[in-house]
């Protein structure tokens, strides 16, 4: 089975899991790992496609869920308004921030990237007056789906959120599918590759990775509006490096350059996160050996794992088609 199809068949059995898990914890679980999925395939396509390692993605996971708690509480936009300008104002930030780092490579693409979400989470606590500093923006109201008047959904119930992250976790996959498949998405690989050959066939590595730097920060902002509409509270934590290190984990473990990868991981790293909130001061340890003991025994992730079932059997037809040929000596 072809990763594509592999991630459509995840997709349609989480559309008929409700029926048989339908308990509240398990469909706050669920709803979380929908949201871990989306951040991370938007990291990945910076980490797994460019191969550039940016420790800054909470930053535009965070101005999406600014930007749509604000418009929401201050401006009094319906989230299904909210959710594309959150979308919008996270994608235009990472294109201000690419165009100037992404002209470095290595480690001072990463420093830099670090620093310029660390500067804005500290923006963000000294401006009482704009943003309400630490105090943050409370009680986020939940989307309503109306039509004419009449409320057809207000998702006060986990089942509405289920489906709703369930939506834009497919709308997520599909754009990074279109990204991979695409002349940028293929120009990235080619970078992340060998970028000195990449050049040499005329592909411009900043472009490229700027693409697939503002694809990832506009779908970082729209995880970003659906966290803050579920969770109905943003506070300079959604900043934190702690966001990125989680989203980075998924991505690692999983697989990094895939589809499939990303699902993976937030269904291992994100669900376990939610389990552990308990033993806050330890899961972050826990996570980082987790991490060191996938990147020694899995450097290729989760979905290594699948090539590593299919080799055998493919060998055993290779050599059960070899020993039926009748040009066999």
């Amino acid at each position: 089975m072809t990763e594509n199809r592999t991630v459509v068949l995840l997709l349609l059995l989480a559309a008929i899991l409700p029926a048989f898990a339908g308990g509240q914890y398990v469909m706050h679980l669920l709803i979380m790992t929908f949201f871990y999925a989306m951040l991370s395939t938007s990291l990945n396509l910076i980490v797994g496609y460019v191969g550039e390692l940016s420790l800054g993605h909470a930053a535009f996971f965070g101005l999406g869920a600014y930007a749509s708690a604000v418009l929401s509480l201050e401006a009094g936009l319906p989230f299904f308004a909210c959710l594309p300008v959150a979308g919008v104002v996270a994608g235009l930030a990472a294109l201000l921030i690419g165009s100037i780092t992404l002209r470095l490579e290595g480690h001072f693409f990463v420093l830099i990237s670090l620093a310029f979400a660390e500067v804005l989470r500290y923006v963000v606590i000294n401006s009482i007056d704009l943003l309400r500093g630490p105090l943050g923006y409370p009680n986020v109201p939940a989307p309503r789906l109306s039509l004419g008047g009449t409320v057809l959904a207000d998702f006060s119930s986990k089942i509405h959120f289920y489906y709703l992250g369930l939506a834009l976790l497919a709308l997520t996959l599909l754009a990074a599918w279109r990204f991979a498949r695409s002349s940028y998405g293929l120009g990235a690989i080619a970078v992340r590759e060998n970028r000195r050959l990449a050049r040499a066939v005329g592909i411009d590595p900043f472009r490229h990775a700027l693409v697939a730097f503002v694809v990832g920060g506009a779908l970082a902002g729209l995880a970003g509006s659906f966290y803050a509409h579920y969770l109905t509270f943003v506070g300079p934590e959604v900043l934190g490096f702690g966001f990125t290190l989680s989203a980075l984990m998924m991505v690692v473990i999983g697989g990094r350059g895939t589809l499939l990868g990303p699902l993976l991981g937030a269904a291992v790293v994100g669900i376990t996160l939610e389990l552990l909130r308990s033993v806050n001061e330890a899961r972050l340890s826990i996570f980082g050996i987790l991490l060191v003991l996938a990147v020694i025994f899995l450097p290729d992730g989760l979905v290594s794992l699948a090539a590593r079932w299919r080799r055998p059997t493919l060998e055993a037809d290779q050599a059960t088609a070899a020993l039926d040929s009748p040009l066999r000596p």
